[in-house]
């Protein structure tokens, strides 16, 4: 189902940006998974994922984006050539973390997943908001911005189990900003696994499913 989500903070692109639910209701949860769609796709398409795993007392939450894309270029090229759209999809991620909290489950078991320009998004919303987070899966993405961006984000990741997942070619991702994001993610405290798979599409495989499986047994 999709509510509608209206960010009074947030007057950007995706202030508007519904909301697509799955699993169990906020209010009944254990734990929550934010889920950020890749460009051209949308939230439905990230939410059926859900389906190759097993989990009880989750709530999936997952934003649409405007015009479904979270920014128009690049995810390195120039920040502010991507702005306002990427400053409006960071704070769209945040409220939800703070209605997640609201409903009464901390950000200890909120995992944010993303995929593709998703996974970049998320993967920069956690570095800038360091703490102890339930996960964060990233599958083909890396952290946002040209090559020389500065790194120097405040806070701990406290040892937030994270999962960089990418092929070794893929066209739209460099493995080199896979391996740098895993680097400034270990140096900000996370729990880093990443993976780069030789020869594989820009895709999802079930090597990254299971380690999802796994982090879903960890967080209650």
């Amino acid at each position: 189902m999709a509510d509608q989500h209206t960010d009074t903070q947030n007057r950007g692109p995706h202030a508007d940006a519904p909301v697509y639910t799955a699993g169990a209701a906020l209010e009944e949860a254990n734990s929550a998974m934010i889920l950020v769609h890749g460009r051209g796709a949308s939230a439905r398409d990230i939410l059926s994922l859900t389906q190759l795993w097993r989990a009880d007392g989750i709530a999936y939450l997952a934003p649409q984006a405007a015009g479904a894309t979270w920014y128009p270029h690049r995810f390195m090229e120039p920040i502010a050539s991507n702005e306002p759209w990427l400053s409006s999809a960071l704070a769209l991620l945040g409220n939800l973390v703070a209605e997640i909290g609201a409903a009464g489950i901390p950000p200890e078991r909120t995992i944010l997943l993303g995929f593709s320009q998703g996974a970049c998004l998320a993967s920069e919303f956690v570095a800038r908001n360091a703490r102890r987070w339930g996960g964060v899966v990233g599958l083909s993405g890396g952290l946002i911005g040209p090559a020389g961006t500065p790194r120097d984000y405040p806070g701990t990741l406290d040892s937030t189990p994270i999962f960089l997942g990418c092929s070794d070619i893929d066209f739209h991702i460099p493995k080199e900003r896979v391996i740098e994001s895993a680097d400034i993610l270990k140096r900000l405290g996370g729990d880093v696994t990443m993976r780069l798979y030789p020869g594989m599409g820009h895709e999802i495989n079930q090597d990254e499913i299971a380690w999802i499986q796994d982090l879903l047994g960890a967080v209650r």
